[in-house]
């Protein structure tokens, strides 16, 4: 697993490099002026000349470029021209949030396509069976700000039963230890911020987590049915072996390798795919700095946000990739 580990952590780098030069560069080619927009109104030509002397925007692209990479290895992501402030501060006060939002959707996501999965592979040549395949696709086919708007609609406006505005009640302040709002409130000891942060976290952290289900439940029954077609799954049949017994010690073990598998790539995109729900409920993550950026056209947190989302899917990949390693016994004894 630590070989593996490494070996994806090698190959991360140079796909890293080449997404943040792509980023650089497609970012330098937009209509957008970094020194115009970080001086005053009433700044003169010169003036803005010299600014774009110091931030070396004067430079070719490719000198530019390597000055930003020496700043980013030396934990420099530049200054907001919009906000005024150091980038690296506000990634890591936005990133948590996102963090807690997406992995909260993955645990809902991987609940209800593991038992969802389960369930269509029970209903296996059923009449209702067709009625069920249906409804995973129906699923499939609603996108999660449409779940999002839905939620809002109905347990928000109409029920009022969940909050739908921001990460916590506006009374309340939020605890500053780890930027994790449920554990922060946790190691304050403050159960009414814990369940205020839960509550705030039920509706985004749902549309995200059923608009990813689908592809789970199908994953998992089509890997079930295969692993029951095997002979050593007939032979246990005939030994008298139960099936309740076959499918939970022998069948699902070998079934949920690609189920893992589809898992990992699906909280990269569920990762990457929170932007959207997060600008919806006005939730203070990465997505919404994102968005503020880019209607600001404020090229460092651009860059920053950018960044960070790739580096957060290749972790993830990396993590998932060592993960198969574990369960599968082939690959460890490669």
């Amino acid at each position: 697993m630590l070989r593996v580990f490494a070996a994806r952590c090698a190959t991360a780098l140079p796909i890293l490099l080449v997404v943040s030069l792509l980023l650089f560069v497609a970012l330098r080619l937009l209509p957008v002026d970094p020194a115009a927009m970080s001086m005053p109104p009433n700044a003169t030509i010169d003036e803005i000349a010299a600014m774009r002397k110091q931030m070396g925007l004067d430079q070719p692209i490719v000198v530019q470029y390597g000055i930003w990479l020496e700043d980013v290895v030396h934990g420099d992501l530049g200054h907001s021209i919009h906000l005024r402030r150091p980038v690296l501060p506000l990634i890591g006060d936005t990133l948590p949030a996102t963090l807690e939002l997406a992995v909260s959707a993955m645990v809902i996501a991987a609940v209800l396509g593991l038992g969802g999965g389960l369930s269509l592979f029970a209903l296996r040549e059923k009449r209702v069976e067709a009625v069920a395949e249906t409804g995973t696709t129906l699923l499939m086919s609603i996108p999660e700000f449409m779940w999002a708007l839905l939620f809002i609609i109905v347990f928000g406006v109409a029920l009022h039963a969940l909050p739908f505005t921001g990460r916590l009640d506006p009374n309340m302040r939020e605890p500053a230890i780890t930027g994790f709002l449920l554990i922060d409130a946790l190691l304050s000891g403050r159960p009414d911020i814990f369940t205020s942060a839960a509550l705030h976290l039920v509706l985004p952290a749902a549309a995200l987590g059923i608009a990813f289900s689908p592809p789970i439940m199908r994953v998992l029954r089509s890997s079930l049915l295969d692993v029951y077609h095997n002979d050593y799954i007939r032979q246990a049949r005939l030994r008298g072996v139960s099936e309740w017994r076959i499918l939970w010690r022998h069948v699902l073990k070998n079934a949920a390798l690609p189920t893992v598998t589809l898992m990992g790539v699906q909280f990269g995109f569920l990762f990457g795919g929170s932007l959207l729900v997060e600008v919806i409920y006005s939730y203070p993550g990465l997505g919404n700095l994102m968005v503020d950026a880019v209607r600001n056209a404020d090229l460092p947190i651009i860059q920053a946000v950018g960044l960070t989302y790739c580096v957060m899917v290749l972790a993830i990949n990396t993590v998932v990739d060592a993960l198969y390693v574990v369960l599968n016994p082939r690959l460890r004894r490669a």
